[in-house]
């Protein structure tokens, strides 16, 4: 059965439903300072080590750049808060279990398989499959919400995962409020997210990027070196690997595109999975996907804007992974077109299997093709995208300001 094609024709001028409306006046007030959000996190884990204080400027960064933000809503800001208040309730967790269990320190995460790509590249899909091996670590999407248990809280194993149960709920009603989010990214608590959560405990990750446009944290972002929020991260990995195994782990973020160096510093014995598409479709998918989840976050969507921030973004993201791919070990280092991946997904997979050294057994192949089956590519059906249309966006000129991609990747050119 073919699922239908979806054209989403009011992202400039979002006619909204009444549960909607709704949602967005029911958004409490919320005082964007450093002080509120931490004892917030305090009350809802009773803890109140944080571990080393140097986070505390990026999250008033973070919130400084929320509040400069004039065309966020009651909603936008609602939920930009609530996540810094998770962020460093998991912190809390997270710096608690270490000093109860120092042993966490010597957890060796094992040659993990991790994926770099622009958003909309196909990462999400290929670290799907990859992850139906049982044989590896990974992280779904109810774990990366919370990957530390609350004290008292059952962990994995033990039934369902509260957690999970949590999340399942939270990704119920976002869905609801945008019926066609699943059709653009879908959210689902247990397929695998991105690893970027992991460097949101440090507050050091481009996210808020998603949910906003926070340009005093992008250009401090920019100018400071991620290496120490990776190793942060890691941290996070070891605890979590302490908590349930296996050691190896597959992981995806697009920032890695950005921070080859502090990833390969990270984790050296990595394979490093870089996948390259056309940058004007991630452009007209990332776009608009953004914007239609800003009818709900902003009090107007400013669709020049939103090309502008992206746009550059984008570039800034394929800069430099142009400047940096060669200082990854080549033995350890495979790049993946997404044409080619969708033609072809099993030769893909075999390659990454040879390039990390684990053998592509029968019942990773079976496990691997039932995931396929079961999430084929327009499952909730296909978005009709429009760069010039909705954005406003002069193809020819954008083709010709990504020229130094194209030169370096021989990605098929998807926008006409």
């Amino acid at each position: 059965m073919t699922e239908p094609t979806i054209r989403i024709d009011d992202l400039g001028a979002p006619q909204l439903t009444p549960m909607q409306r709704q949602a967005i006046a029911a958004a409490p007030p919320v005082h964007m300072q450093e002080e509120p959000v931490l004892a917030a996190a305090q009350q809802a884990t009773g803890l109140s080590d944080f571990g080393a204080g140097d986070f505390r400027e990026r999250l008033s960064v973070w919130l400084m750049s929320f509040d400069e933000d004039r065309g966020l809503g009651p909603l936008g800001r609602a939920g930009l808060f609530n996540d810094a208040v998770r962020y460093a309730s998991n912190r809390l967790l997270l710096e608690d279990l270490l000093k109860r269990n120092p042993d966490i320190a010597e957890v060796v995460i094992d040659r993990p398989i991790i994926i770099a790509g622009l958003p909309r590249s196909g990462t999400t899909n290929l670290v799907n499959i990859l992850a139906a091996d049982e044989r590896l670590r990974s992280m779904p999407l109810w774990e990366a919400m919370q990957p530390i248990p609350a004290p008292g809280q059952a962990a994995a194993g033990a039934g369902e995962d509260p957690r999970f149960t949590a999340t399942k709920a939270v990704w119920s009603a976002f869905e609801s409020l945008l019926p066609l989010m699943p059709a653009m990214h879908e959210m689902a608590p247990d397929h695998v997210h991105e690893d970027i959560e992991l460097q949101a405990l440090d507050f050091s990750t481009y996210l808020p990027e998603w949910l906003s446009r926070p340009y005093r944290w992008r250009d401090y972002y920019y100018a400071h070196d991620q290496t120490p929020h990776y190793a942060y991260g890691k941290k996070v990995l070891q605890a979590m690997t302490w908590q349930r195994g296996p050691s190896r782990w597959v992981m995806k973020s697009p920032p890695h595109m950005e921070n080859l160096v502090p990833l390969q510093t990270t984790y050296p014995d990595a394979t490093y999975v870089i996948t390259h598409r056309d940058p004007l479709a991630v452009l007209q998918s990332a776009m608009t996907m953004i914007a239609y989840g800003d009818r709900l976050r902003r009090t107007h969507v400013d669709l020049g804007e939103l090309a502008d921030y992206w746009t550059e973004r984008i570039e800034r993201l394929l800069l430099a992974c142009v400047r940096d791919r060669e200082r990854l070990p080549e033995a350890q280092t495979i790049d993946v077109l997404f044409h080619e991946y969708m033609a072809d997904q099993s030769s893909t997979v075999e390659k990454i299997y040879a390039m990390a050294g684990l053998e592509l057994d029968s019942g990773a192949a079976r496990s691997m093709q039932r995931y396929s089956r079961a999430n084929p590519r327009g499952k909730h059906g296909k978005v009709s995208y429009d760069l010039a249309g909705d954005f406003g966006i002069d193809v020819a000129a954008l083709r010709e300001r990504f020229a130094f991609y194209y030169s370096r990747f021989p990605v098929q050119k998807e926008v006409l």
